[in-house]
């Protein structure tokens, strides 16, 4: 990207950007996957981010606690406003790109106190974005991605309490220290860990919890310990409607997404239609209850939207039609719609 251009986007996150920064940065995102130059530069970041070393990452001991001390002390009411004013342009585009730059402004203060400190604990919040996939490192060394219209909430000091919330989907490779179990919160339940590899699926609006094992034991704790159960390498985990069910599964479906893949392997549309919703941050339509039994067998990646659909409809009597994201008069934008039917012979 041009020199001119990348000092714009400087200004505009240090919050010295005038309105002729404001326009470029809005219309830059607007562009979102059309822009296949903004597109090169943040896919070559984005494999530079996940081929990097985890130990070269982490040389120094508390370094993301460090981080986030110097943020503390820092400005705290104009970094507030930065990230507020980079979210609501970001979302007003819709745009289904990786910013680089918002990774790490996602990491924002959710509630902040007199000072950090095991008194007066700080707590923070990483978001993934609608359309996006987030990257994160935890204070112990914990490593992980965040999932589309995903958070990722836990407290400062952490080291010795490692305790998170999650309310979405995220891949974890949890640090293993015994004396201190990784614990992840979903809802009224909760998965202890001690050190592992594993994928956890829980968006409330859904009210369906999936963990999927892939190194490691962990223990899933159902109500806030009504019901323990240990899941295996390779185990599936299933809570809905208040039951659990266990199977053997290939785990590379189900984290196939942290390296920007797709994957169906038998899914019914139902599921097809609810992964590929949060994936490009559409709607999708049914036009045809019929369809729901149709299943599909296929793996994508990073291919848009109008391929992955013409996919379909070659292996599938099915037809489509996508309908594009229009300007609201309150400046948002409407997700793009696609509606699926049934050919009729």
């Amino acid at each position: 990207m041009e020199l001119e251009n990348l000092k714009k986007i400087e200004r505009y996150i240090n919050g010295d950007g005038d309105e002729s920064d404001t326009k470029y940065i809005e219309s830059l995102l607007s562009e979102g996957d059309n822009n296949h130059l903004l597109r090169d530069n943040l896919r070559k970041d984005w494999e530079n981010m996940l081929k990097a070393d985890i130990q070269q990452e982490t040389n120094f001991d508390n370094l993301l606690e460090k981080i986030h001390y110097e943020i503390w002390q820092k400005d705290i009411r104009r970094r507030q406003k930065t990230v507020y004013k980079l979210m609501r342009v970001y979302m007003k585009a819709a745009a289904i790109i990786l910013f680089p730059i918002l990774i790490v402004l996602t990491i924002h203060f959710v509630q902040i106190k007199d000072s950090p400190g095991a008194e007066n604990p700080a707590f923070y919040t990483i978001y993934a974005p609608m359309g996006s996939r987030v990257a994160f490192t935890l204070p112990d060394g914990s490593k992980g991605m965040l999932n589309s219209g995903s958070h990722l909430s836990y407290s400062f000091p952490f080291e010795k309490s490692r305790k998170v919330g999650l309310d979405g989907e995220a891949w974890f490779a949890v640090k293993h220290d015994e004396l201190h179990p990784f614990e992840i919160s979903t809802g009224n339940s909760k998965i202890e860990v001690l050190g592992t590899k594993l994928n956890v699926n829980a968006y409330p609006e859904e009210n369906y919890i999936e963990v999927v094992l892939q190194e490691g034991k962990v223990d899933f704790i159902k109500d806030n310990g009504f019901e323990k159960l240990s899941i295996k390498p390779s185990e599936r985990l299933v809570f809905q409607n208040d039951k659990i069910t266990k199977s053997t599964v290939d785990t590379a479906k189900y984290t196939s997404w942290i390296q920007g893949k797709l994957v169906f392997r038998g899914d019914n549309m139902p599921e097809v239609v609810r992964r590929i919703e949060r994936w490009y941050n559409i709607k999708v339509n049914i036009a045809d209850k019929d369809l729901e039994k149709y299943s599909f067998r296929a793996t994508f990646e990073d291919d848009p939207l109008e391929e992955v659909m013409r996919c379909f409809a070659l292996t599938s009597p099915i037809g489509y039609k996508i309908s594009p994201r229009t300007l609201l008069k309150d400046g948002t934008y409407t997700k793009a719609e696609v509606t699926i039917y049934k050919l009729r012979s």
